[in-house]
């Protein structure tokens, strides 16, 4: 059984709709799909739909942008209430802090003689529940100004770099906290991906775990051996579930091929045994598991 845990479509800043996706996870030979836009579930009805169809088992979660310790943190957040009001306030006010910043990058872009209009990021942001960086980058594509995405945020959205504007991220531990009272399971995303020093550490996991955080995403494309194993062996000594998953974005992110990682079905299962005595504990109507 193959399992991909962490994928995005252009619900948010992936390249495919949700129907793509699912095709794409099926020629790929993906059993079971994780479709997890970033702060939110505005394609999980489509991919149910098609993942009905096409036979493929779904698991539908978000990717939450937080922050602790100053420092930010994504959170694959699966299975939860996606009505709960306040998981409705907080990824709310997370989607106008990604829209409300995209006026001040393009003012500073201009500083450097780049320009860009709203209107050309709408252009090709679409559907996505709020534009963003990836879609300032994919305009930048467009103008000719770089090659790809990477570039973009290479040479002018990345911290530090002219473009970049910081934004509202939910504070960590009470996203944890909100997703459990939705009747959902929390994953730390690429915990160490991006980063130059190994943080969060154990102790500031373990302290996440006794807060209802469930798991860690071990095996991604940005954690090298070393950290794959480091963060293995925490994991083993705070009990958490590890996935492992490709953080498909289709042609907005190289190297990210479906199922280039996986979760062992093993995990899997601890994964929705967890989520389904969350969505009991909750009385929440929280989604289940298709196809499984």
């Amino acid at each position: 059984m193959r399992v991909d845990l962490h994928t995005h479509t252009r619900a948010s800043d992936g390249t495919q709709s949700p129907t793509e996706l699912v095709h794409a996870a099926v020629a790929a030979g993906v059993d079971v799909l994780g479709l997890t836009d970033h702060d939110t579930a505005e394609g999980w009805d489509e991919a149910a739909r098609a993942a009905a169809d096409a036979g493929l088992a779904l698991v539908r979660g978000m990717e939450v942008s937080t922050r602790l310790d100053g420092r930010g943190v994504h959170l694959l957040a699966y299975l939860p209430d996606p009505t709960y009001p306040p998981l409705v306030g907080l990824l709310d006010r997370v989607l106008e802090g990604r829209s409300s910043r995209v006026p001040a990058v393009l003012e500073r872009l201009r500083a450097v003689d780049v320009e860009l209009t709203e209107d050309d990021v709408a252009r090709v942001s679409g559907d996505a529940a709020a534009s963003g960086r990836p879609h300032i980058a994919d305009a930048l594509v467009v103008a000719g100004v770089v090659a790809d995405r990477d570039e973009a945020f290479r040479r002018f959205l990345n911290p530090g770099m002219p473009g970049y504007v910081d934004r509202y991220a939910a504070p960590l531990r009470e996203t944890i906290r909100v997703v459990t009272e939705a009747g959902g399971v929390s994953v730390i995303a690429h915990a160490w991906g991006r980063r130059r020093t190994r943080t969060p550490d154990e102790a500031a996991i373990a302290e996440l775990a006794d807060v209802g955080l469930v798991g860690l995403e071990v095996d991604h494309q940005d954690h090298d051996a070393g950290a794959r194993d480091a963060l293995r062996a925490i994991a083993r000594n705070l009990d958490l579930v590890v996935t492992g998953s490709s953080d498909h974005h289709g042609a907005g992110k190289v190297g990210h091929d479906l199922a280039c990682n996986t979760t062992a079905p093993e995990e899997l299962e601890r994964l929705l045994e967890a989520a389904a005595r969350a969505r009991a504990a909750s009385g929440r109507p929280a989604p289940e598991p298709l196809g499984l």
